[in-house]
């Protein structure tokens, strides 16, 4: 059984796969297994694995479902006391594993690491601004905010997921920000203030764009379900009602600008019963 399982989903991905594929294979932390979950994609990303001989790596193909469907049954077929994700167009520095599966073995009573990030824009160094500043710690209210803590940066203990519960596959995107609402409201997230995770983004053909606008309808839902949920006590209620408030006024803004006044009827309704 490996210590570490590591989770790639992907979608016709096939021309960025290799590159986060190697990155984890070539870890200095050896003890792990690497999940594949192919989403039914219809490029050649078959044909990518089988060109891989280490038998670490485990592939699985579903018809496509989603990156929440496709994580989940990776986390189903997993077997490793820690848990790592890679999106299929991100990489790691070679250490990355080795870091943070130490740093969880000295700190038995942490459930979920991240790490700081190296963003590329079209193969173009970006600086991020100071509001994607990496926190640390209960950091809910950043994660109320925006998608605080990057999947790929992660590192988690696998008995989180009996507690939080796995990946929401009714949301087509903010999965991510969802599962983070979830776990920070209870559990610290620890920074590894390193840079070991590195990723390209700003491409068409990545979900984040293909959902602009509007993307934010989504995080209204999850903010809303964990509303629903009761587990929140009250500073976080009170933190939640604020940020889905706020959310739905820019999203009410928008859907004027364009016209859709339906739309913005019900973000507006749904804002006012949140008093």
């Amino acid at each position: 059984m490996s210590r570490v399982s590591v989770i790639i989903p992907t979608y016709n991905r096939q021309r960025f796969l290799s590159k986060a594929i190697d990155s984890v294979l070539a870890q200095g932390f050896a003890d792990f297994e690497l999940i594949i979950v192919d989403d039914g994609s219809e490029d050649k990303t078959k044909e990518l694995i089988d060109t891989y001989s280490d038998n670490r790596l485990v592939y699985f193909y579903q018809a496509n479902q989603g990156v929440s469907c496709a994580r989940n049954l990776g986390l189903k077929q997993s077997k490793g006391e820690y848990i790592a994700f890679l999106d299929s167009d991100d990489w790691w520095e070679k250490d990355k594993l080795k870091i943070q599966v130490e740093f969880l073995e000295k700190n038995r009573d942490v459930v979920a690491t991240h790490t700081e990030e190296v963003w590329y824009r079209a193969g173009r160094l970006l600086n991020p601004k100071l509001k994607h500043k990496k926190p640390s710690g209960y950091i809910f209210e950043q994660c109320l905010q925006l998608c605080a803590v990057s999947i790929s940066t992660a590192v988690l203990r696998r008995e989180l997921f009996d507690k939080v519960g796995c990946f929401d596959e009714e949301l087509e995107v903010c999965e991510d920000y969802d599962f983070w609402l979830r776990v920070s409201c209870q559990y610290p997230i620890i920074l590894i203030p390193q840079y070991l995770t590195l990723k390209d983004g700003g491409r068409r053909d990545q979900l984040s764009f293909r959902y602009r606008p509007g993307i934010d309808r989504f995080r209204i839902r999850a903010i809303e379900k964990l509303l629903e949920s009761r587990i929140l006590n009250d500073e976080q209620v009170a933190l939640a009602i604020r940020e889905l408030k706020r959310k739905c006024e820019i999203f009410i803004q928008g859907a004027t600008k364009r016209g859709k006044d339906e739309l913005a009827q019900f973000y507006r309704q749904l804002s006012e019963k949140w008093q």
